[in-house]
């Protein structure tokens, strides 16, 4: 007998079956019951351990439709805490040493990964990718992160991918998605399939918001209204002027009167949300994102699309299976995990290298006065200024007079770095 209708789900994410090299699409039609769902082994959706109280599930919005598996424990790892205000913590997420380690309150939500969430290479094909905005042409620091997806796929056997994540179009420099597709080029990096653009897929985009319909609200606050906020609880509570600006949940409630909406807000369960997960570099990671990020933007006051919901949906259309990207990018896995499972979408392996900085530990860019790319430049100046010092960056020491000749040292020196690390 088929189960009560469901919410509407839309295709926005491809599933792969528990036999390697084999992929299958999963289609969630109209009136299906998503708790019948079955997830085989390869890919068990990760658990949420502890629940909120009736009331607050409900204000958060948390939907069994979303697939999720509950159960009630006080708590896991350490013993029961009460959460410290959001502003008061890292503004990373932490590391946690031994168990499940960390701190959840009980009845809080705490996500945590199956073993298919850090073993998906190993039972499907491998799929990474290179997801660039272009706000500048390739620089040192874009490269590091490209050549540490790239070693990876090949050391996998597997597809990489390029994305052009130019979603925030007022920081898009005209030109610079060429010229980024063009260094690469010339760096031997090819990559497979064609080169997609997350402006050209806002209908993906739009088909995940009105499956994340349940989960978000319009708020109708500016960033100086969040940010005066924050400035209030620095003052009372002695915090660092750069602690990280958490939402207050202003309009979770509703607009006030007279107040437009201006952005779409995702709810996180309250009282707690601990998402965490394994990272290939970094060992685990997890984030109370309910008190350290709060609901966080998916559609910005502009229009465009977040960040954080694009490349939610990208990933899971594309079939990723394997996301190396910059350690910068660390502290927004957790909102990524939480919105994979509102959708559905299955959830990639992560490993966060670490980002070049300039002389003052900022994070090399074009802000900070990283050189360009030169696309003009002869090959052996390209491996002696470029790929040489990138791959030094990363951990590795290859010697090579040839560009083809770097990336066939280099292939196997990634694999070995990965392996002592305990991250291949």
């Amino acid at each position: 007998m088929p189960g009560p209708a469901g919410p509407e789900r839309v295709d926005v994410q491809r599933r792969r079956t528990h036999r390697a090299g084999r992929r299958r699409v999963r289609q969630h039609q109209r009136g299906r019951d998503p708790r019948r769902r079955r997830a085989g082994p390869r890919h068990r959706p990760p658990h949420l351990v502890g629940r909120a109280p009736a009331a607050g599930r409900a204000q958060a919005g948390i939907d069994r439709a979303a697939g999720w598996r509950s159960r009630r424990a006080g708590c896991v790892g350490t013993a029961a805490h009460a959460p410290l205000h959001a502003a008061a913590r890292a503004h990373l997420p932490r590391r946690a040493h031994g168990g499940a380690g960390g701190r959840v309150t009980t009845g809080g939500v705490r996500l945590t990964p199956g073993r298919a969430f850090t073993d998906t290479s190993r039972m499907t094909s491998y799929i990474g990718r290179f997801a660039p905005s272009p706000t500048g042409p390739l620089h040192l620091g874009s490269l590091v992160a490209a050549m540490a997806s790239y070693l990876d796929a090949k050391v996998h056997e597997g597809r990489w991918l390029v994305r052009i994540e130019d979603v925030d179009r007022d920081r898009n420099v005209p030109g610079a998605d060429e010229h980024i597709l063009a260094s690469l080029r010339r760096c031997g990096m090819a990559w497979d399939g064609e080169v997609t653009w997350q402006t050209r897929r806002g209908d993906l985009y739009e088909a995940a918001l009105l499956q994340l319909a349940p989960h978000v609200y319009p708020c109708g606050c500016s960033r100086r209204e969040i940010a005066d906020s924050q400035t209030r609880l620095q003052t009372r509570l002695a915090l660092p002027p750069n602690a990280t600006l958490v939402y207050p949940g202003t309009c979770r409630a509703g607009l006030a009167p007279g107040k437009a909406p201006r952005a779409l807000r995702l709810r996180t369960p309250l009282p707690t949300c601990v998402i965490g997960f394994e990272d290939r570099w970094h060992g685990h990671v997890e984030q109370d994102i309910a008190t350290e990020v709060g609901d966080y933007v998916i559609r910005r006051a502009d229009g465009f699309w977040a960040y954080q919901l694009a490349v939610v949906v990208d990933d899971a259309a594309q079939g990723i299976t394997d996301i190396v990207r910059g350690a910068d990018l660390l502290d927004s896995t957790p909102r990524q995990l939480y919105l994979q499972e509102l959708l559905g979408a299955p959830h990639p392996r992560y490993l966060h290298v670490p980002v070049v900085v300039n002389a003052d530990g900022e994070k090399l860019s074009k802000q900070t006065g990283a050189a360009a790319f030169d696309n003009g430049a002869p090959p052996a100046q390209l491996l002696a200024g470029s790929l040489l010092p990138a791959a030094r960056f990363l951990g590795m020491e290859i010697q090579a007079g040839t560009i083809p000749a770097f990336w066939r040292a280099a292939v196997p020196a990634w694999e070995n770095l990965l392996r002592d690390r305990g991250g291949l």
